[in-house]
This record gives structure tokens, sequence and C-alpha cells, in this order.
């Protein structure tokens, strides 16, 4: 039988009061920062020890999510580097011919935004391809607020629950999951981000059809298209170039079944590899030599403000698993994992089964991603689906997809208006109205989703 005690109690009271604070909006760092301090005192019972816990929490947490960082880092250097030279205009012209109607300006510019996420997440594409594509498809006829919601779904919906390519969110949920190769987290969910995504976009598209059939005279708002610019031959070698090396990476990647950090390396050692190239071009060599230096520190200020949070966020969930909690508390307290000890003491004492886990990992996961930042909930995610899956017969990488999927579309976001602001303000229109234009597709995409994994998980 497992027994829990004060250490036990005392994490879950934190985990709830952070619940809390993210349900009104405020920033969770510091209660993690003071609940991993408290912690570390009742485990090892010593001041000295627990200051000490602090900071191996946070040394143990960045280990695990170095990898994602400087992936991400990278990433964001070369869309750098390839914006300065415009190519990311050549990119896309092509694309903006067969936006002639609304409908079909919808779906081109929702799959460009989809396909472009992956490699570079949705941040850097709205600044990637807004402002080239955004015109194009209010010109069609399309309403700038369903411009708005079109890259809203597409990226930070679609995109950035799979993250199929560069693997940060699984990489993140995976970690606390206990299970070190993303691959079979995506592989799981596979189905469940397939529901979740068609569900959405066609609900998102009978809404416009309506507004549409609704508002068929409706006035075009004036726009700005981006100005015809003379390109050299350099730049349209590389605009070309680019997406050719990363399908070539893809094909790579499916040929020799590279896997985690496999796949991530030659994701990432390309966009370094475009990046240099990218500056020698612009600048020659003897000035690229600081121009690169430039690029990549411009990109890991990027990938730093987008974890430093999730560091902090993440050594505190990692408490509550046996893989992390060993190596940050030590033997005596940490052996097992605190909420590893919380579940089986549940299971034990509790009728649970796999419909109530499934909700409970669904609410949660909802319910952390209302504080507006997805991926501060997947430690989270990740170790109460290896939590429930000791408790019951259930896939726990299909149980962590799930509240992965859940927690970034709600989060990453898609309804959360504050989450919403880079997209909004390329489109120029207001975060609450788009939140209010996801929201009915995005809670019939998530019930449909949950309905699925209770069938199959």
């Amino acid at each position: 039988m497992v027994q829990v005690g004060i250490l036990h109690y005392t994490y879950i009271a934190i985990i709830v009061f952070i619940l809390i604070m993210m349900i009104y909006k405020k920033d969770i760092v510091l209660p993690c920062l003071i609940g991993i301090g408290i912690i570390g005192y009742i485990a090892t019972g010593n001041v000295l020890n627990s200051v000490q816990v602090i900071y191996k929490a946070l040394v143990v947490s960045a280990r695990e999510f170095v990898e994602i960082i400087v992936i991400i880092s990278l990433i964001s250097a070369m869309s750098k580097s390839l914006r300065d030279i415009r190519a990311d205009e050549f990119m896309v012209k092509p694309i903006k011919k067969f936006m002639t109607n609304p409908i079909l300006s919808f779906f081109i510019l929702g799959f460009t935004m989809l396909i472009v996420s992956w490699f570079i997440w949705p941040t850097p594409a709205v600044a990637f391809i807004g402002t080239i594509m955004v015109p194009a498809a209010i010109k069609s006829g399309l309403p700038a607020i369903w411009v708005a919601v079109a890259l809203n779904l597409f990226g930070n919906g679609m995109a950035l629950s799979s993250d199929f390519f560069i693997q940060a969110a699984p990489a993140i949920t995976s970690k606390a999951l206990g299970i070190d190769n993303p691959f079979y987290l995506i592989k799981s969910s596979l189905l469940l981000w397939s529901v979740m995504s068609i569900s959405t976009i066609v609900s998102s598209f009978i809404m416009l059809k309506r507004d549409i059939i609704k508002n068929p005279k409706e006035k075009l708002e004036e726009v700005n298209e981006v100005k015809t610019i003379l390109v050299k031959m350099s730049t349209k070698i590389i605009a070309v170039a680019t997406p050719l090396i990363f399908i070539i990476d893809i094909l790579l990647i499916y040929k020799f079944k590279l896997k985690g950090t496999e796949a991530t390396s030659l994701i990432g050692g390309t966009a370094v590899i475009v990046t240099v190239v990218v500056s020698i071009i612009k600048y020659s060599f003897k000035s690229a030599l600081g121009e690169v230096a430039g690029s990549i520190k411009d990109g890991f200020i990027f990938g730093m403000k987008a974890f430093a949070q999730v560091i902090i966020i993440g050594a505190f969930f990692f408490l509550g698993s046996k893989e992390t909690a060993l190596d940050i508390l030590g033997k005596s307290a940490g052996s097992t994992g605190i909420l590893s000890d919380v579940g089986l003491y549940i299971s034990e004492r509790f009728p649970i089964n796999k419909i109530s886990v499934i909700m409970m990992q669904s609410f949660i996961s909802a319910l952390l991603g209302v504080g507006g930042s997805g991926f501060s909930g997947l430690p989270l995610i990740g170790t109460l689906a290896q939590v429930f899956s000791s408790s019951v017969n259930i896939n726990k990488e299909g149980l962590a997809a799930l509240g992965q999927i859940i927690t970034i579309w709600v989060g990453g976001g898609t309804i959360i208006p504050w989450s919403l602001v880079p997209i909004a303000a390329i489109c120029d229109v207001q975060p609450f109205e788009l939140a209010k234009k996801n929201l009915i597709p995005v809670s019939i995409g998530i019930i449909c989703t949950v309905i699925t994994a209770i069938i199959f998980l």
C-alpha cells in the first residue's frame, strides 16, 4: 500500500493554487519557484538543502529542454535571415495567384500557414507570410476576421498541437511522461490530432459559408498590398532551394527512419547551413562573420524568451515524476515521484476507469490552456498521463497526446484572447472577436476528440 504524507498533500495544494492563478490569468513563475523551495524543505528538512533543490530543479528542467530550445533558436535565426533578403516574399508569391475567391483563400492561406508553421513555428510564420498573403486574401473577398481565423486554426491549432518536425511540444510532453523518444507520442497522437483538426476546420468552414451567405455584399476593407520589388537572382535561388532542402530532409527522415534527436539534428543542422549561406550571399564572406553571429544571437534570444518560463514551470512539475524527482530531491524523497505516489494511492482506494481518466485528463488540459500558454502545461500533462496509466489499463502515449492537443489548442492558442494578439494585429482585428469566432469550432473539435479517445484509447 502506498502511503501519502505532508509532502504529497503540500504538492497537490500548490498545484491547485497554480491552477487557480492560471484561471485568473496570473503569471505562475513565482508560485512555481516558491513551491519548489517549500517541497525541497519538506523533503530534506533542511533550509540549506531546500535552497539547493531550487537550483537543482532548474538545472534538471533546463537539461530536459535544452535540445528544444536550441532547435527553436536555430529555426528562428534562419527565418530572420530569409526575411532579411526578402526570400520569404518570393516563396509565397506564386501561391497568391490562386487566391481568387474567399473559399480558396481560406484554405490556401490556412494550409500555407500549416506547412510553414511546422518548420518555423506559428509566431515566426505569421511574420513570414502574414504581411504578404493577408492583403491578397482580403482582396479576394475573405473578411479580415476569417483571414485571422485561418491563420490561427491552421497555425496555432493544427501545426503547434502536432509539431511533427521541430518536435518541441511532443518532446516536452515525452520528457514528463518518462519516454526518451517523442516519435512514440507523435505516432499515438495521429488519430486524435486528425479528428481534432478536421472537425474544427469543417465547423469553422461551415460558419464561414454562413457568414458569406448572410453578408454577401459586405464592404471589403482597404488593404495595402506589398509592393512588387526587384529580387536578386541569388534571393530567388535561396527562396526555391530552402523548401526543397527541407523536403529532402523529410524524405531522408522517412528513408532512414530517423527519430527524436536524430531527426531534430537534421532539421537543426539544415537551418544553420541555410542561415550561413544566406548571410554569405547577402554580406560577402568577410562581413558574414559578424552577421551570422548576429542572426544566431537573435535566434537564441527568441528561444530563451519562449522557454524561460517553461523551464521554471517544468522544474516544479518534474518533482512529480519519478525519473526527474530522483535527480532533484535525492533517493530518499524522490525515489518514486510525488504525483506517482498520489496516483497509486487514489487507484488503490477509489474506483477509477478509462472514461473517468480521459475526462479528468481533458478537463485539466483545458484548464491549463486557459493560462494562454499551451506549452507551460505540458510537463503536468505528461506527468498526469504517466500517473493515470499506472492505475488504469490505457495507452499512456495516447493519453498524453490527448492532453497535449487540448491544452495547445486552447492556450497555444485559439480561444484565449491574450494569446491571439500577434495574428490579430497582422489582420487588424480584435483578439476578443477572433477568440469568439474560434470558440464554437474548437469546442466541437475537443468534444469529438474526447469521444474518439474514449473509443480508441
